[in-house]
């Protein structure tokens, strides 16, 4: 019998393929669920069991969340990445690295194939086959579901028949949770012109009373929550989250342009990674220098473009970590956050790299390294070009 793993999740598409694939192609079966901070202990036992009813040859939980920070997400808040200046990469991000982990577990059993339940009317189909036919270009990829066109009632008829008990009543939203984000889909992201209902939240508003928060970065990484210092960056995103997800924080619907050419919406909610990229985009503003923040706010655009369209292993996006990550050197304070039902508002930051010093003048008050005969010069050659441009042609009228 021939090896395949499977990218597994416990639901009806996953579900559907690990039967498939044992009972009609005959292959031999390696269940893998790759853990970036979407699953509770209770659900991943309850998704072992359900996959070993299904004659898997085993069930393999990969966690990755230090992996995950430290080659994703820490490159998403040193360039401050929201796609279309509105979505931080919660689910496109996580499927790389998803995709990633199960390419090298693949090459590390010696499987013969890999498997996705991917439909073909998504992104992730792309993600998932750019990194496989990358990493393990020699196997086969598996993917029943956009092979054989099967619609979701096609799939309930098949397990029935082959005697799998699972809820097969469509969730009337459906979420896919992780450390950087929630997604939440259903009928009002279908249309263009409708707004999640409150009740489709995953985090319903509990907390109304405004309450300030210090974030502490250190070179550009969250290294600190109101004077608790975490050695883990991931932990305290997770305090972050914790704080800031009962104000319903973070809600947001994102327009976007899909890898294979349409326009797609989807619901969110990511109360911790808005705060964070824009806390640290804050501190920037006051440490790094008008270029620095001109040529990171160019390079962070494609970067986030390039990882949610699945070219993560382009070399070209490892030059540009090497460049985010040098600009982070000075990137080290305090910023002060307030959380208010459905907002947050940056009240400031305390640095002492801030480039705000007072020692050098304030803005529209003092100055004090320079005069104003040295501004008449200096502007005067500022302007020269332009001067000389609209003199020259002006006598050519």
């Amino acid at each position: 019998m021939k090896k395949v793993v499977l990218a597994y999740s416990g639901g009806l598409d996953t579900t559907f393929c690990a039967l498939h694939l044992t009972k009609d192609l005959g292959y031999e079966v390696h269940a893998v669920i790759v853990n970036t901070g979407g699953f509770s202990k209770e659900e991943l036992t309850a998704i072992e069991n359900r996959a070993k009813t299904l004659g898997v040859s085993s069930f393999t939980i990969l966690e990755v969340l230090d992996t995950y920070y430290e080659e994703v997400i820490k490159y998403l808040v040193f360039g401050n990445v929201l796609k279309n200046q509105t979505y931080p990469l919660s689910v496109s991000a996580e499927r790389i690295l998803q995709a990633k982990s199960l390419a090298e577990y693949a090459k590390s059993i010696g499987a013969k194939a890999v498997a996705h339940g991917s439909t073909g009317a998504g992104n992730d189909q792309v993600r998932f086959d750019m990194i496989f036919q990358t990493i393990v270009p020699d196997i086969e990829i598996i993917t029943p579901i956009r092979d054989l066109k099967i619609s979701r009632q096609e799939e309930i008829e098949y397990l029935k028949k082959h005697g799998v008990s699972m809820n097969f009543e469509k969730a009337a939203y459906s979420i896919n949770k992780g450390i950087w984000g929630t997604s939440v889909g259903g009928k009002e992201t279908l249309t263009s012109s409708e707004y999640l209902p409150e009740s489709a939240w995953p985090t319903q508003v509990t907390e109304t009373e405004p309450k300030e928060v210090k974030l502490t970065f250190v070179q550009g990484e969250l290294k600190g929550v109101n004077g608790e210092d975490f050695s883990n960056p991931i932990d305290a995103i997770l305090k972050v989250q914790a704080l800031a997800g009962p104000y319903g924080i973070g809600r947001d619907i994102h327009v976007g342009d899909t890898i294979i050419g349409i326009k797609g919406r989807v619901g969110f909610e990511a109360a911790a990674p808005l705060i964070i990229i824009k806390g640290h985009q804050l501190l920037e503003k006051h440490t790094l220098t008008k270029w620095q923040l001109f040529w990171k706010n160019q390079m962070a655009e494609f970067y986030g473009n390039h990882l949610h369209e699945g070219h993560y292993l382009d070399p070209v996006m490892r030059n540009m970590e090497a460049f985010l990550s040098s600009t982070q050197t000075f990137v080290t304070g305090d910023v002060r956050v307030l959380l208010q039902p459905y907002r947050f508002t940056l009240l400031g930051i305390m640095s002492d790299h801030d480039l705000m010093s007072a020692k050098f003048g304030s803005y529209g008050e003092m100055n004090k390294g320079y005069t104003g005969e040295d501004v008449k010069g200096f502007t005067r050659i500022l302007g020269n070009q332009t001067a000389i441009f609209h003199k020259v042609n002006s006598e050519n009228d």
